[in-house]
Parts: C-alpha cells; structure tokens; sequence
C-alpha cells in the first residue's frame, strides 16, 4: 500500500490520526531538528495556486496531513488511497495528550492574550502532567519576529502551536525553521479558539458529511462567506479536473496492458498451434509405420536364377 497520495501538487502523508501523532511524538524523542508538519484543505490548495511562497512552504513541510473531507473524497477518487481526514485541532489534542505522557513541553503562539491564556489554563487542568514551556498572542509585528523566535528557542519547547491564519503560519514556519529549534511545529489556525470555548466546533454529522466549513459560516458569516464562497467553488473545479485526468491516464494504462497481454497471448497461441500441428504429424508418421510395415527389398539374385530356370524348360520343351 502506498504512504503517500497526491492531489493539486501537493503531495500527503496517508496516515491516521494516531499513525501522525505517534511520528511526530518519535520524532521529539529522537532530534532537536526543526520539522513542519502541514494540515492542508481546500483552501490551501486553492492558494497555493497565486502564492509562491506559500507553495514552497507546503512542499518542505516533513509532513503533511489531509485537514477536510473534501481533500479526502477527491484523492479517493482520482484513485488513490488515504485513510482519513486528520484534521489540526485533533492532531493538537493527539498530541498535547502524549505530551503529557511523554514528558514533553509545549509552547502556544497566536490568538488573542484571553484566548491563549485561557487555553493554557484548560490545558492544565485537562493534562495535569503537561509541561508548557510558554504562551503568546499572534498580534505582533515584523520587528518582534526575531524576538519571538529566541523566545521560543529558548524555552526549549518540543511542540510549537501556531494558532495564527493562512497563509502566515506556513510562510513563517518555513522561514523562521531553522532558528526555532523546536523539533515538531504545527500550525493550527482557529484551533485555540475552539479549545479555549471561545467558538464552538461542529457537530459529528457536520464533520463526517464534510460541512464543517458551512458550520463555521453560520458561526462567522460576514468573515467568511466571500472567502468560502469563492474558494469552494475553484477548489471543485480543480479537483475535479485532475480527478478526471487521472481516471483517464489510468483507463489508457490500463488498455495499454491488456492489449501488451492480448498480444503476448495471441502470440503464444500461434507458437501453440503451430507446435500442435508438429506433434500431430509426428503422430501421423509413427501410426503409419505401424499400420504398414515396410516392403522387403527384392532379392536380385533370386529372380536372376528363376528366369534362367524358366528359358531352360523353354528350350527343353522346344527339343
């Protein structure tokens, strides 16, 4: 089975939710290295497309995660395997509760200052055990980006959160990597926000029929409906033009070998036949030889004696 699937350029991790929380807890185990680790939805797709950056971001991410079950459906239907969706606000809980097992520290970046200290509060009373190296809001400028990132190297976190909008946690990631030192960091968007109960997330049925978009509309309405609006429809578009492009590259691969196969099986039946007609003829000469035993060669000699015989009672009878 492959471990990975592509759709739009973009190139995903076929993994569960436990499978990705248990690589990136290994991963804080055993290297002090940066890694980016990607929740990608339709909307990233889509602005990837007019962003360069943003594109380059995604495709150094060390790991990257289906974040909606439209991104789901259509690998699934261009014919490729993924397991699930393995949405940002489950990873970051999947991984604050192993965390906290593990002896890990954690450092929160994004939201507003009530809304990242309450998140750090519930955090301590839901994981007693977790370690969090540090909190701060996402409301700073260029000229703190420094700042922030010494910061955060130096609290020695191992998890970093990033609750900030697309496309500036992944362009900001990717950028600052290198310096931050923090062996696994996830960018979250809104998830700090639902955490901390400021917004509530939707239903079950909501998340499995893929309408967890349509439940944020009816939360944000006047923030999100240009954006949703045209980033659904282009999303479809796109999508389904690659869907259909790789069914039929597949078609064509497909009777491409089966018309290798027929060829090589109609071959064989010519060197078959022919090989039959051989034995048959083969058959044919050997029942022949014993249906009719070979005639014996004349002996001359004989014959030679009998006419000389017969020309002297000629002669005598003759006298």
């Amino acid at each position: 089975m492959k471990e990975h699937a592509s759709l739009l350029g973009v190139e995903f991790d076929a993994v569960t939710l436990d499978q990705a929380a248990k690589r990136c807890i290994d991963i804080c185990r055993r290297s002090s290295n940066s890694h980016v680790v990607m929740t990608i939805n339709a909307s990233h797709l889509c602005l990837m497309r007019r962003d360069a950056e943003l594109a380059q971001a995604c495709s150094a991410a060390d790991m990257t995660v289906a974040d909606g079950m439209p991104v789901v459906w259509a690998v699934r239907a261009s014919g490729q395997y993924i397991p699930e969706r393995v949405a940002g606000i489950d990873l970051m809980e999947a991984l604050l509760r192993e965390a906290a097992s593990s002896g890990l520290g954690v450092y929160f970046l994004g939201a507003r200052q009530n809304v990242v200290e309450k998140l750090a509060l519930i955090c301590e009373v839901r994981f007693p055990q977790l370690k969090i190296a540090g909190f701060r809001n996402g409301y700073f400028g260029p000229d703190e980006h420094e700042a922030i990132v010494d910061e955060i190297r130096a609290s020695g976190a191992h998890i970093l959160f990033i609750g900030l909008p697309s496309p500036f946690k992944e362009v900001w990631s990717e950028r600052h990597r290198d310096r931050l030192q923090v062996p696994i960091i996830l960018g979250v968007g809104g998830s700090f926000d639902v955490l901390a109960g400021f917004i509530r997330r939707a239903p079950r049925l909501f998340q499995s029929f893929g309408l967890e978009w349509f439940w944020r509309l009816m939360m944000e309405p006047r923030k999100l409906w240009r954006r949703y609006l045209s980033t659904n429809s282009e999303f479809i578009w796109l999508a389904l033009r690659e869907v259909v492009a790789r069914r039929a590259y597949a078609a064509r691969r497909e009777r491409a070998v089966v018309g290798s196969a027929s060829a090589v099986w109609r071959a064989d039946r010519k060197v078959g036949s022919e090989r039959r007609v051989a034995d048959r003829r083969i058959l044919v000469r050997r029942r022949s030889n014993v249906l009719r035993p070979p005639v014996p060669v004349p002996d001359r000699r004989r014959g030679m004696e009998r006419r000389v015989s017969e020309r002297r009672a000629r002669t005598a009878g003759a006298l």
